[in-house]
């Protein structure tokens, strides 16, 4: 099988994929997996967890992709499941952490950045943690929101439209995320 050209939209691989052409299906894996791991990570604040959660993402969207409407934006619909895969990973977040304690001891270690000194990578890592603390801990709403807008740079428009909200709620739940985060980092 030749690879489908470069030039296809979203909507013609869609619809190749559908007819069988694995091909098709790759090369929207290829085009979206980097903006749904960054969603992912965006939302859950980890690395590991977000790259088995885009492997989900993508096994559920091509499960699901005969429903996908292709008159609207893939990364909409591709975001929504990335967005539901998440949630579902916090429901199950009170049993990852239970066994998050039997991991061997080897495994806890952390490699530190060869271009920081160990303070300065460890400030770093703290600072880090600190936001995404800050960000984990924003209620659902103003979460997606604020992943949508300013991970993403989802337009206000397809954020509106992929959370089923007013452009002016998303708006507001913006100013309302990032008077949260400001807040809470103390800023």
């Amino acid at each position: 099988m030749t690879s489908p050209p470069v030039d296809l939209d979203d909507q013609a691989l869609a619809a190749r994929a559908l007819a069988g052409h694995q091909d098709a299906y790759a090369a929207l894996m290829r085009r979206h997996r980097d903006a749904v791991w960054r969603l992912a990570r965006s939302h859950v604040g980890d690395a590991d967890e977000a790259l088995d959660i885009t492997q989900e993402v993508f096994v559920a969207a091509f499960a699901a992709l005969a429903r996908y409407d292709g008159a609207r934006p893939f990364r909409t619909w591709i975001a929504r499941i990335t967005l539901n895969k998440c949630r579902d990973w916090g429901r199950r977040r009170a049993v990852r952490r239970f066994f998050a304690f039997a991991r061997p001891i080897d495994e806890a270690g952390e490699i530190a950045d060869a271009a920081l000194d160990p303070e300065q990578a460890a400030q770093s890592q703290r600072e880090l943690a600190r936001i995404n603390a800050a960000v984990a801990a924003l209620p659902a709403s103003l979460k997606d929101v604020l992943l949508l807008r300013t991970i993403e740079a989802m337009s206000q428009a397809d954020t509106a439209a992929l959370l089923n909200l007013s452009e002016k709620a998303v708006e507001t739940r913006l100013y309302r995320a990032r008077a949260k985060l400001a807040a809470a980092l103390g800023e």
